[in-house]
């Protein structure tokens, strides 16, 4: 049959791709020590961790490379650990065991044994957890200012026994003075007003960051007796603090089977592009075995209407007649896996590349092309038996070749990609790595910026499980034409060097005087003998 001998000649030419196989990178450096690892932050020049054992706190700083360059003893236990660069300080916050109970420190950002500014003052939570979120937020006063201040969003919990030991006024949601103008750590907004926004849910905090004008931040709330709900809102950080809080909207998230009860583990915002994409971590069971990674379209509520939320609140009292928040979908289930704990996206070219870290201690790296259609993930790390938890994934700010994983006593600074495993054309292409290229003038699979020509080819903006495909077409003549299609980026010197080659071992295959290729496919009309006896 002809059809079935054409399929077999096609597919010799390049089979399907070895998809998810090979050993996961080797780890370039790391950074171990005897101590619980709590805290990682990093500017475009350092990387600064915070470290406990039983008894105290230890802040470190080191360079992007792990090596150590100083550490110093932290007063309490730290919470709040915000790397200001434009100020060029490092603003570090806890609590302590003392009867002040509290205490914000401003150091030097190069030189953290330096410290610019101390005092007791409240700025982040009274406890352990993992519940709250701190950040600096960016407020446009008028055309001409911008202030900066730290939003903390506080873990809330009904019972407030651990708090009373030490009296606080702290709302859920605070706007603090950084000292650029005015007072340092100052809470209040114009004239004596303290500001802030307050809940009587249980609520605990995911993530939080600022895009442009707008503020968003998740959180897991239960109220009363009914499920756990996953939160987004929103804030506009304009004019003051008063006016940003004001501006609160909301929404409740759901999950690809909209039942109740799930929670939200971990978030990244999908960096470029509208609308505003962002992926999370459910837990659909309300733990941390059966978990969804999911896309959602969080670009925020432009509507006028009048909005009271039902959870978060600015006034001394809960609202009445609160306002029912909207309800986002997520746009796509992007994978389901067991133990998932972090996320972390970044962009490459047209693709979104997510670094998915478990508490079982694997990080996955998985590419998605601009339709959201998923390419095969792959194990890019795995932990030995004694660093089983990955609660945190970072991207190095300078070289984003490189990912920092955060384990219980350990950093590890490891590539991105494996290009340099690839020794062939075929199998870097298959490899479906966005990262990757074929260097044309070096013969090597490389990072696309590490190719010294400018002839390279990669893959294309969408996945596809074949690197080359073909179809069969009649036209009206009775001629058999078999189109084969080039699924790959090309350089344009590349693409005018592009030609077709299909031998056969028993004679001509194509008729001589056929279509010339041009990329990406090339087009072969069967020679007669072929048609004429069914071949």
């Amino acid at each position: 049959n002809k059809m079935i001998l054409l399929l077999g000649l096609l597919c010799s030419i390049w089979g399907k791709p070895d998809l998810c196989l090979g050993e996961p990178v080797e780890s370039i450096s790391y950074f171990l020590i005897k101590r619980d690892i709590k805290q990682v932050v990093m500017d475009t020049k350092n990387l600064y961790a915070v470290t406990t054992n039983a008894t105290t706190e230890t802040l470190h700083q080191l360079l992007h490379n792990l090596t150590p360059i100083q550490n110093r003893t932290l007063k309490g236990f730290d919470y709040v650990l915000l790397p200001f660069v434009k100020n060029d300080t490092l603003i570090s916050c806890g609590v302590t065991d003392h009867k002040l109970c509290s205490f914000c420190e401003i150091l030097d950002l190069n030189n953290i044994s330096k410290i610019l500014h101390s005092e007791h003052v409240q700025v982040g939570p009274q406890r352990r957890g993992n519940g709250s979120v701190s950040f600096l937020v960016d407020v446009k006063k008028d055309s001409a200012e911008t202030e900066t201040y730290i939003l903390t969003a506080i873990q809330n919990h009904r019972d407030k026994t651990e708090e009373n030991r030490c009296a606080t006024d702290l709302n859920t949601i605070n706007l603090y003075s950084t000292g650029l103008t005015g007072e340092i750590f100052s809470w209040s907004d114009q004239g004596s007003n303290k500001t802030g926004l307050q809940t009587e849910a249980d609520v605990e905090f995911v993530d939080g960051f600022q895009i442009n004008s707008t503020v968003y931040l998740f959180s897991n709330v239960a109220s009363g007796a009914k499920a756990n709900k996953v939160r987004l809102i929103w804030l506009q950080a304009e004019t003051n603090k008063a006016q940003t809080l004001k501006s609160l909207r909301g929404a409740t998230l759901s999950t690809s089977d909209g039942g109740e009860g799930s929670r939200l583990l971990a978030s990244s915002v999908i960096p470029g592009g509208q609308p505003l994409l962002w992926s999370g971590v459910f837990s659909l069971d309300g733990g941390q075995i059966n978990t969804h990674l999911l896309l959602f379209d969080i670009s925020p509520d432009s509507s006028k209407r009048t909005y009271r939320d039902p959870d978060f609140y600015s006034s001394v009292d809960k609202p009445d007649n609160p306002s029912e928040p909207g309800i986002l979908k997520p746009k796509k289930v992007l994978f389901k896996k067991k133990y998932m704990s972090s996320v972390l996206v970044v962009r490459q070219d047209s693709w979104m590349v997510f670094f998915i870290g478990t508490t079982n201690g694997v990080l996955i790296k998985l590419a998605v092309d601009k339709n959201n259609v998923p390419a095969c993930p792959e194990e890019l790390y795995r932990a030995s038996r004694s660093q089983k938890e990955l609660p945190k994934t970072h991207l190095d700010p300078v070289d984003r070749k490189y990912v920092y994983l955060q384990s219980k006593d350990q950093i590890i600074h490891i590539p991105v990609s494996k290009c340099n495993v690839y020794k062939n054309v075929k199998d870097c292409c298959t490899a479906q790595d966005p990262y990757c290229v074929w260097c044309y003038s070096e013969r090597r699979c490389t990072f696309k910026d590490d190719c010294k020509g400018t002839e390279w080819l990669s893959i294309p903006d969408e996945s596809h499980q074949e690197v080359v495909s073909h179809r069969s077409v009649n036209d009206n003549t009775g001629k058999v034409k078999v189109v084969v299609q080039v699924h790959l980026t090309v350089t344009q010197k590349l693409q005018s060097k592009f030609s077709c080659q299909i031998t056969t071992t028993f004679g001509q295959l194509c008729r001589p005087n056929g279509p010339q290729p041009q990329y990406p496919q090339c087009t072969c009309i069967l020679a007669d003998a072929l048609t004429t006896t069914g071949q």
